[in-house]
């Protein structure tokens, strides 16, 4: 049978990587990672999209089976799995990364957690499968720039680094790693129809069902079930399919340095990554002004973020919240308006809104081709406001709150993770779960996190 490069490099990589092989750095940014992805979860764990998946999950209880989070239940490592990313997913306000592809890598985080959990592994297991996940994740995403564009969603990636994430703590063989792949790709190519137009509940779904996907493909090599061979470079492969060209598996590897997980972006608001910068922004410029003094808005941006009321309908006159949390206009009026953007800023009345649709009336969005020059590696945005008696305020930003040239520290993320929960758990739990988080490299399994977290 014919040799793919690409799977065999990624298929050796997992199964080679030790913890000695992560920097001190790496290891704590993981931790970061953790309490950033838990306290998602808890903050999402009622909403409608996770009661759904919990409520389906409990009804596969086969052997093997781990927790669902936040409960005392059990379900199959996938559904676990599953209904575990949903609420980590919903308020999307988890990691990003963008290089030139990209997504929410921590979707990937309840892939190792379900295993983990079924295989009682250490705490440094469990920091290793992650730190690999987002490896596989970035890299990929660095050479193929087809995910998270126009060609596939970024559930490609996820299902990629949550089958070898999994398949690790699992025990897999090498050549078990690579079928794992393999079958995490080729039956679960994600369409990009998740994120065009009105945005449904299943935007907040999607890239768990590819963690879902992942994790069974695990379960499978592990029974002995063979992948396709070739599931990249062979005839009808990946690489084929999106019409890349065939990518020397050094490349790839040249992306393993420094570690992926360290190159993510947290987010300081809950809304799409593109609505950071200019949420941002707007508050700070919000602060001088009386939002009914606004004549015009003007937001200088990168590509990615420019749309027009033609272009992207749904992006200026959001009709669900799913589509509200992607919308740049929306954002910037409810922050001009309100002047907070928080979990609550996405209810019913709010997206209804007539006061923010008049704002959003008075806004322009235009492309600086400077700043798509230097994107992903910078996420400039500049934005005018101009007053009805002439008067302008400007503000601009390369690197927004959350980004990992201005990330998060540990104090701002552990006020993140407060917020999050304060509404679902008493803080004396959610401190406890900090705890244990920020020492899991010490810890012999994930038991006591687990019982922890039930809500």
């Amino acid at each position: 049978m014919d040799l793919d490069t690409i799977k065999d490099t990624l298929a050796s990589y997992a199964y080679e990587l030790s913890f000695s092989d992560l920097e001190i750095s790496t290891i704590h940014q993981v931790k970061r990672t953790i309490i950033d992805s838990i306290g998602c979860l808890i903050g999402g764990f009622y909403s409608d999209t996770a009661t759904i998946a919990r409520k389906i999950a409990p009804s596969v209880i086969n052997s093997p089976a781990t927790r669902i989070l936040g409960t005392n239940n059990n379900s199959s490592l996938d559904m676990a799995a599953f209904a575990n990313a949903v609420a980590l997913r919903y308020l999307d306000f988890n990691d990003s990364f963008f290089s030139p592809g990209g997504g929410h890598p921590s979707d990937m985080i309840p892939a190792s957690l379900a295993a983990g959990d079924y295989q009682n592994s250490s705490g440094r297991e469990i920091i290793l499968s992650i730190a690999l996940a987002y490896q596989v994740f970035c890299s990929v995403s660095d050479i193929a720039p087809i995910f998270g564009s126009k060609q596939w969603d970024q559930g490609l990636c996820v299902g990629m680094g949550a089958s070898l994430a999994s398949g690790k703590l699992l025990g897999l063989s090498k050549e078990e790693l690579g079928h794992s792949l393999s079958i995490s790709i080729v039956p679960n190519l994600p369409l990009m129809a998740t994120r065009s137009g009105e945005l449904s509940m299943w935007k907040g779904c999607a890239t768990a069902y590819a963690t879902k996907a992942g994790v069974f493909a695990a379960m499978l090599a592990k029974e002995g079930m063979e992948g396709p061979y070739e599931p990249f470079e062979g005839k009808n492969g990946l690489w084929e399919k999106a019409n890349i060209d065939f990518i020397d598996p050094k490349v790839l590897e040249k992306q393993f340095i420094p570690f992926g997980i360290t190159r993510t972006d947290f987010k300081f608001f809950p809304s799409q990554i593109l609505t950071q910068a200019p949420t941002g922004l707007a508050l700070e410029l919000g602060e001088k002004l009386n939002v009914n003094d606004i004549k015009s808005i003007r937001i200088e941006t990168y590509a990615s973020c420019v749309s027009t009321p033609e272009s992207h309908p749904e992006k200026w006159n959001p009709k669900t919240r799913e589509s509200a949390d992607h919308s740049i206009p929306f954002m910037v009026a409810s922050a001009l308006l309100y002047g907070e953007i928080g979990v609550n800023s996405f209810t019913r009345e709010r997206i209804a809104s007539e006061q923010i649709r008049s704002i959003i009336s008075k806004l322009t969005i235009i492309e600086n081709p400077s700043y798509t020059e230097k994107h992903p590696g910078q996420s400039n945005c500049k934005m005018q406001i101009e007053l009805n008696d002439g008067q302008t305020s400007t503000s601009e930003t390369s690197y927004p709150k959350g980004h990992s040239k201005n990330p998060l520290s540990d104090t701002e993320l552990t006020d993140k993770f407060l917020n999050l929960t304060a509404t679902v758990i008493k803080q004396e739990q959610a401190q406890k779960i900090l705890s244990l988080i920020w020492e899991m490299e010490t810890t012999k399994n994930l038991t006591e996190l687990f019982d922890t977290l039930v809500i």
